[in-house]
């Protein structure tokens, strides 16, 4: 069989596997388009399985802020080495230091070596295991 006869029998076989299918998928072929036919992009293969997945629940209410409730809470009472940082409760104290642009060390940042180890409110704690607390905040690098 010649080469060009067999490209010819395989895309002749495919174009009749496609008009066959199309009805099923929810294609339309250029011959089915007619008078009170309207082309659609649903798949007929599910029926209406999925019309309403993903429109919108009404059960819900309105849609709310996904952000923080009233904002972040600032502490504006943190230190570092005597110069006053702005910083948020809760926030760890090795962002704010390094936004602050002191220097602290570490290694392991687990709290098992003691590198970053720092005065905060005179005691020696670990930078890389303390957040910013709500009250007065003095910090000191050693």
């Amino acid at each position: 069989m010649a080469p060009s006869l067999s490209l010819f029998m395989t895309l002749a076989a495919f174009a009749f596997f496609i008009s066959g299918t199309a009805h099923a998928f929810g294609l339309t072929t250029p011959s089915r388009v007619g008078i009170g036919f309207r082309p659609s992009t649903s798949l007929g293969l599910f029926g209406d399985a999925l019309k309403g997945a993903f429109s919108n629940d009404d059960r819900l209410g309105k849609q709310q802020n996904a952000g923080l409730k009233g904002g972040p809470k600032y502490n504006d009472k943190v230190t570092i080495n005597g110069k006053s940082v702005k910083a948020i409760v809760g926030q760890k104290v090795s962002v704010v230091a390094d936004a602050a642009r002191v220097k602290i060390p570490y290694n392991c940042k687990n709290g098992d070596c003691g590198t970053c180890t720092i005065k905060m409110n005179g005691r020696k704690v670990k930078a890389c295991q303390m957040s910013i607390p709500s009250g007065s905040c003095n910090m000191e690098t050693l």
